[in-house]
């Protein structure tokens, strides 16, 4: 157990969790909506610092990220729970344990372990991923800060329900924010994620990118009769155009049924390919089609002279075109963060 960083005391041994947008209000001996913070005689704890349920050595080009650091290893790192209740979590097996299966199913890796296997394997940086970070939003600090010091980039592959204030509590040592934004309604939240309030995970975003620079890529898994409809998809593709910038990647992602969806068919290509055409008439340059594995929108090309720049299939990536961030042919800006990487 670690005591919680953001948490208020309230009467009657009460708290309330300010890590992530539920802000849980919760009495004594229970827990947050996570189930990964409980309340002890009036101090909030976090249950799964440094618990990892799974872990490995991924190609970044996995969280999916296209434009950060391409074709390098990320040592990749999950633990149990989760505050959304995605019908379709393809991780469900993790995101819907509690803590009651911590010390059966995960095994303890500290910071300082964590970072020394990171480069022991060769990987450039570190991400938290597969389930939602800010539930063990404590262990991600103190991680995020050791990678920086030992010269690894740090990633969130995040549903983006964080707090302002955790935002900039890890702010100065978190270089990426992958961030799901699953559809742009409130009904869709709802059915989909039992997330009642979700457009703060906007402002999030947008102050992911303006205040701390963050890289941010955005992605959309398309399921099919929940928010496939124009609206959602010109709405969210104008919404990133406008305040994250038309550079921002926008991956539009093929659902396969899972979990509590298997009712209902994998997305059709031909949708798949009708929100990327929705992303490049708002304005996007590049708009991903992915899990179509071999889709030419794997593949990156300069917006400005058309050659190819990145070629990918699959996790295999072939860097061709890159000078820095920009285009090798007719250098414009292609936003692409790689430090020394290539």
């Amino acid at each position: 157990m670690h005591e919680a960083m953001l948490y208020d005391k309230l009467p009657d041994s009460r708290v309330k969790c300010g890590t992530c947008q539920w802000r849980c209000t919760i009495n004594p001996d229970k827990y947050g909506v996570c189930g990964m913070y409980q309340n002890q005689d009036g101090v909030l704890y976090n249950l799964n610092y440094a618990l990892v349920s799974s872990a490995a050595a991924d190609p970044i080009e996995k969280k999916p990220l296209f434009h950060f650091f391409p074709a390098t290893l990320c040592f990749s790192l999950g633990t149990l729970g989760c505050n959304f209740h995605c019908k379709h979590c393809q991780n469900w097996e993790i995101s819907t344990a509690d803590g009651a299966a911590l010390n059966g199913i995960c095994r303890e890796l500290p910071p300082a372990n964590a970072i020394k296997v990171a480069k022991d394997n060769g990987c450039r940086g570190i991400a938290w991923t597969y389930n939602e970070p800010a539930i063990w939003f404590e262990y991600t600090l103190d991680s995020a800060k050791l990678a920086k010091q030992n010269g690894l980039y740090t990633v969130y592959v995040t549903n983006g329900y964080a707090t302002p204030e955790a935002l900039d509590t890890i702010g100065p040592y978190l270089d990426v924010w992958r961030v799901d934004i699953k559809g742009f309604s409130d009904e869709f939240y709802r059915k989909l994620s039992g997330v009642p309030h979700w457009r703060e995970i906007l402002e999030v975003a947008k102050r992911a990118k303006e205040k701390w620079n963050m890289h941010i890529e955005v992605v959309t898994n398309i399921v099919p009769t929940m928010n496939d409809d124009a609206k959602q998809l010109k709405g969210l593709a104008d919404w990133i155009a406008a305040e994250l910038g038309e550079l921002t990647p926008w991956h539009v992602t093929r659902f396969y049924p899972q979990h509590k969806l298997t009712d209902l068919p994998p997305t059709p290509l031909a949708t798949i390919e009708h929100a990327v055409e929705i992303g490049h008439q708002a304005g996007l340059k590049f708009v991903y089609a992915g899990n179509v594995p071999g889709h030419e929108s794997e593949n990156t090309r300069c917006y400005n002279c058309g050659k190819l720049i990145v070629k990918r299939a699959g996790y295999r990536t072939e860097v061709v075109g890159l000078n820095g961030s920009k285009c090798r042919y007719c250098g414009v800006d292609l936003n692409f963060q790689q430090g020394d990487a290539l």
